[in-house]
């Protein structure tokens, strides 16, 4: 399998795409581990297995079913990734966010990046979501950043700004929403780490430290793929778990995809709830 990709490559995936489609998708849609059920009431569905997509990597990790959903949610057409790839599953950083680049082929203007990922900061409950408002790329501040190599002029800038990551609008959309549906909403500073170890007690309060209020293994290499071809993005996490700073609670996966469960109702109503605002 392809680790670099061209203009081809992308528009070569867009086009199979494309031609399976009966709506043209104004908002991408990633779905995190346990959240699956999130995609079962898009309308008039048009599912596509990853398989089917040439040089499109594969979801290897339980709770990622490994499709890709186009059809209508809340009148809006959208696009929704079933299942995305990790870098900690062996793939590279191109690879992990090559279906962003499709998305930016396909025209969509807005993704919602959701994620299940665990509550540093000791206020946040377990099953409830957290609007990121901004996050710790502390993952590419050592190396591995997805914009690393020859940049790809048709997206954008060699060197963006990522000062505004998430959308200042969509942030305030997701607030308003919230508040009317009587959802409670943290908000936070989500932090990206390689995986799959989960982290230590001293990993966790050093990351407390550095200011996240959440953690997961996503999301941040795909934002920033996003903003550098000009999308906006909403990233909302699902805390499934509260970090143990000094070891005295064992997380699991098994826990992440059972809390997910109880996550997927509320994140369905709010992320319905803006795609109504939108």
């Amino acid at each position: 399998m392809k680790t670099k990709y061209t203009i081809e490559d992308m528009d070569r995936i867009a086009d199979e795409i494309r031609g399976r489609i009966s709506v043209q998708p104004a908002i991408g849609l990633i779905l995190g581990s346990g959240l699956g059920p999130l995609s079962e009431s898009i309308q008039d569905p048009t599912i596509i297995p990853y398989h089917e997509l040439p040089g499109w990597p594969l979801s290897t990790v339980e709770g990622h079913a490994g499709e890709l959903i186009i059809g209508k949610l809340e009148g809006k057409a959208v696009l929704v990734m079933n299942g995305r790839i990790h870098y900690y599953e062996g793939y590279e950083m191109s690879q992990v966010t090559l279906p962003i680049r499709v998305m930016q082929r396909l025209g969509i203007e807005i993704v919602v990046v959701t994620n299940a990922a665990g509550g540093i900061n000791q206020d946040f409950n377990p099953g409830n979501p957290m609007l990121i408002t901004d996050h710790l790329n502390l993952l590419g501040m050592a190396g591995p950043n997805p914009l690393r190599g020859p940049n790809l002029e048709e997206f954008g800038t060699r060197f963006p700004d990522m000062s505004q990551a998430y959308d200042r609008k969509l942030i305030e959309t997701a607030r308003k929403v919230a508040k009317e549906l009587e959802i409670t909403l943290y908000e936070g500073v989500y932090i990206c780490l390689a995986g799959p170890t989960f982290e230590t007690p001293a990993d966790l309060r050093f990351l407390l430290n550095a200011g996240a209020d959440a953690v997961g293994m996503s999301t941040v290499p795909e934002v920033i793929v996003a903003n550098h071809g000009g999308q906006r993005v909403l990233g909302i996490s699902g805390i499934t778990n509260q970090s143990s700073l000094y070891g005295e609670a064992e997380t699991t996966h098994e826990e992440v995809i059972e809390t997910g469960k109880l996550l997927a109702p509320k994140m369905m109503k709010l992320i319905r709830g803006i795609l109504r605002a939108l």
